[in-house]
């Protein structure tokens, strides 16, 4: 994997993706991150982690009692994980299964806490109206 693998912005009309391997200071200093949500790492995220945490590792060691778990729940938040699975896609070959967890699902799922180094955590997914939906 090169350096800027999943370090990456996107958006359309209604969502905004953004790639796992950012730190929230790159997230800071990214200009196609909406202000919001900029708004948002800064007055809660960054009171509780440090700037150079990527989404990747902050997931894993969070706390339901955490305020930024209580963010990412307000904001609906998903986070795409591949994780390697001995069957596949069901053809009974191994290989990564991808798919969107909610961050309640990654906090209190024991499975996804002993599997986390071999989990690829790919990016983090809002909708622009939860996003919005949030006061600061």
């Amino acid at each position: 994997m090169k350096n800027n693998d999943f370090k990456y912005v996107m958006q359309d009309m209604t969502n905004v993706y953004i790639g796992a391997k950012f730190t929230y200071d790159e997230i800071m200093n990214t200009d196609e991150v909406p202000f919001k949500l900029k708004a948002i790492i800064s007055h809660y995220m960054l009171k509780e982690v440090a700037g150079d945490t990527t989404l990747e590792n902050h997931i894993f060691y969070m706390k339901e009692t955490d305020l930024s778990y209580f963010v990412y729940n307000q904001m609906k938040a998903r986070f795409k994980l591949s994780i390697f699975k001995e069957d596949g896609h069901g053809k009974g070959k191994p290989g990564y299964v991808s798919r969107e967890y909610r961050i309640s699902e990654i906090v209190n799922s024991e499975e996804l806490h002993e599997k986390m180094n071999e989990i690829i955590v790919e990016e983090l997914h809002l909708t622009k109206l939860s996003l919005l939906s949030v006061s600061i």
